[in-house]
This record gives structure tokens, sequence and C-alpha cells, in this order.
């Protein structure tokens, strides 16, 4: 109980405790382990999971925790869970929920019907805003109305693994609020503008071709089944309810810029320092959620199908999944000098010099099947940590890195916390959704040659 308690987000390795370089790689079998865990276990042990993932997951963190308290001390111990909780895990979850509990509380209203031109419309505004409120917010928003405008149509499986693809991942690639791996790297140093510029021209590669690919398969299919809208449905324009939590996006937009432009004195908590203006985001971040589920209806609510469990299920994994990958950013860091020598050899070419593509590809095959947050952080370190350095000299490398994680998140139900999110909602409304492995068959045929294209034009 006392190790579950202390799940948390790793920092900078365990400079605190010890070095990478003295650190083998059977430290990573925990974080090995819960990657396992949450990829295999929903589709072979199904009820087990679902009923005990977060035993599983607490035990796969005391299989961390304990050894490395045996091996270098509780006080090395309990220095390094301090700092992952102080500095990185609560600013990490405060923001998720906020973002959760606000998108959460805005309803789209209105008659629509999914025709290719609307459906279409309907993709590319979530795209847009997955970067304001978020790939789970945009994805909250938008799921329910785009399963009403196309409940008369037969075929529709394809507009909602494309609304994975486009609203769930490419889409929130612009700022940091847009996906996880981007918010953590905010808190390593890189500016909050930093990806709206350097991304821009991936995304909207991504974005165009995506959306024009699905025009076109859409309107055969419109043309294929020939649908007959439902006559009796009255018009009714379109709305929304909840303006006030998109007011609330206002202000977790302040407190995410504001850590970027205040920095001001620290003060200590447990033993680590941590600067007052991340304290005033979390601050900020509760009282929004607070303020967010005290003025929400619960008939609006119940419309959007909200609820805690999605959160507290991330919450819960991604605290195991980021204490059990310490060690593993302390090997990375550790370059040729670690035990991960040859994965960093493969990084860099005879001149010791790093090699984008393979950045791209080796962080996005990563995030495909793990989780892209953790795996944004893992090639963030592997590509030296040092995020001054990889916004100037180093910017292709930090786009290459970027890209592959918040990209190809989209390659597989697992690679992003929406994708799964998405694809329960759609079936309890009776549509069919692919299999694991046949989500990954679409992901295949549109998405790796798009990921190919991208690497051919901006990190070859």
């Amino acid at each position: 109980m006392a190790a579950a308690a202390v799940l948390l987000l790793p920092g900078s390795a365990l400079a605190a405790a010890t070095d990478g370089r003295d650190m083998s790689l059977l430290w990573a079998l925990p974080f090995v382990g819960v990657l396992l865990s949450i990829a295999l276990m929903p589709l072979f042990a199904g009820h087990l999971w679902h009923h005990h993932y977060g035993k599983i997951a607490a035990g796969w963190s005391a299989l961390f925790v304990l050894p490395f308290a045996i091996v270098y001390g509780a006080g090395a111990a309990w220095s390094e869970v301090t700092y992952v909780l102080i500095t990185e895990y609560l600013p990490f979850i405060t923001l998720l929920l906020a973002l959760y509990t606000t998108g959460g509380g805005v309803l789209l209203k209105g008659s629509l019907v999914g025709t290719p031109a609307t459906n279409t419309a309907l993709l590319l505004v979530g795209t847009l805003i997955a970067s304001v409120m978020g790939t789970t917010g945009a994805s909250m928003l938008l799921i329910r109305p785009v399963l009403r405008a196309n409940a008369f149509r037969q075929r529709k499986t394809h507009t909602f693994v494309f609304f994975i693809f486009l609203v769930s991942n490419i889409g929130g690639s612009l700022t940091p609020l847009g996906d996880p791996p981007l918010y953590l790297g905010f808190l390593q140093g890189v500016s909050f503008f930093w990806p709206t510029t350097h991304l821009f021209g991936p995304f909207l590669v991504c974005a165009v071709i995506l959306l024009a690919v699905y025009y076109v398969l859409d309107s055969w299919a419109w043309a294929k089944e020939k649908p007959e809208p439902p006559a009796e449905a009255r018009p009714e324009p379109l709305r929304i309810e909840g303006w006030h939590n998109i007011a609330l996006l206002g202000v977790i937009v302040v407190g995410v810029l504001m850590q970027g432009v205040w920095q001001t004195s620290e003060i200590v908590l447990l033993g680590q320092a941590i600067g007052v203006e991340r304290l005033a985001a979390m601050g900020i971040f509760l009282v929004v959620t607070v303020v967010s589920y005290r003025l929400t209806t619960d008939a609006l609510r119940e419309a959007n199908g909200f609820a805690w469990g999605a959160i507290l299920e991330v919450a819960k994994l991604f605290a195991a999944i980021f204490l059990c990958m310490a060690p593993v950013l302390a090997i990375l860091k550790a370059g040729m000098d670690g035990a991960a020598a040859p994965l960093v050899a493969l990084t860099t070419d005879a001149a010791g010099q790093p090699i984008p593509w393979v950045y791209f590809w080796l962080s996005g095959l990563l995030s495909s099947f793990l989780d892209n947050a953790p795996t944004y952080l893992v090639f963030f370190n592997l590509a030296g940590g040092d995020a001054a350095h990889l916004m100037g000299e180093g910017a292709l490398i930090l786009a290459a890195i970027s890209c592959g994680a918040v990209f190809m998140g989209a390659n597989s139900y697992i690679g992003n916390a929406p994708n799964f999110m998405v694809k329960a909602i759609v079936e309890e409304n009776d549509v069919r959704m692919p299999s694991f492995f046949g989500y990954c068959g679409w992901a295949l045929v549109f998405l790796v040659p798009l990921f190919v294209l991208i690497t051919l034009i901006f990190f070859w």
C-alpha cells in the first residue's frame, strides 16, 4: 500500500540517487512489465484487468521501488519518490484532470446529417480544436455529435477510425495543451509555442491528406449505400451548452502559459524544490476542476456520457508507467556510457550526429504500442534532455521526437488515451469498431505511407 501511494512521474532520471551508468537493463523489467500488461491483458484477460488494473500497476511499481530501496538505500528511494511526485506527476495529472472535467462539460447539440461534407467538416473542426482543449477534450466534445449525425448510415466505421487518427491524435500536435507528450516537454523547458511553429508543417500535411482521403472514402461509401436521411427528424440549429466550461478552458490556458513566463522563487516540499509558479498553476487547475463540476448540471454531463472512471484509470496507469520508467531514463541519459549504448548508437551516424528520421520512427513505433507520453520522455532524454539545446541546434531532432510521439499514437488503440475512450463510446452506441489488430490494419494502410511521406519531406 505504501508503494501504491507514491506512484508518480519521473523527472530528469535518477540523478539524486545514483548514476545511470551503473545500472543494468534489469532495472527496466518493471517498466516493460507494466507496459505489456496495459497492452495485452485487456485482450487476453479482460475481466481480471478491468477489475484489478490498479493492483497490477501498483505491483509493478513495488517491483521497482522495493529493490531500489534495498540496493541504494531507503533515503535514496524516498528522494526519488518525492522528486517525481512533487515536480512532475502532480503538475501533469492536475492539468489532465482540469481538461477532462471542462471538456466533458461542453455539449454540442443540434441536427446534423452525416453527409461526406458534414462529416469532413466535423473532423476538421475536431482537428483544429484538439490543440486548444486537448485530444481528450476534443474527442469528448465531438464524438457524440458525429454518432448522432451518422445514426442513419450503414457504412460508418471508417468515420470513427479517421476520427481517432485526426481528432484524438494528430490534431493535438500544436500546443502543450493538445497531447500529454508535448505538455511533458513543456514541463522539461520547451516553450509553449515551440510546437506551434516547428510542427505546423508536418501537422498540415497530415491533416490535409487524411481529410482528403476521408472525404473520398466517405463519398464512395455514401454512393455505395445511397442512404436516406431520416425525414421525421426536426431541424434543430446547432448550439453549444456549457459555455462556462469554455471560459474555464481559457483559464487553463492562462495557467499553462503562466508557468512559462513567470519564473519566481522556489519553496521546498518533502525535501524537493518546486517553483511557486508551478504550485500556483496546480492550484488553478484544481480550482477549475471544482468550479466546472459544481456549475455543470448532471443532465448535461449525462448527455455527454461523462464519468470519472476514465480519468481515474489514466491517473493510476500513468503513475505506474512513469515510476517504473525512472531507471530507463537514467540509463538512456547515460548515453554511450550506459546499458542502452546500442540503442544510442542507432540514433547517431558515424560522425556522432543524431539522425532525425531514426528518432521519428523509433519514438513513433514505441508510441504506437506503449504510450506516447513516456515514449516522448525516453527519446527526449536520449537526445540529451537539454530543452534549450533541443529548441535551438537540435530543433529537427525535437520535432522528429514530437511528431513521432504524437502522430504515431494513432497507430493502435493503446497509443493514446482518447483512442480507447472513443472506441468504447462508439461501441456503447452499437456501432461496430475494428478489433485491436483490425484497427492496426487500418493504420498500416492509411497512416504508415503518410508517415513515410512525412519522413521524406521533413526528417530525411
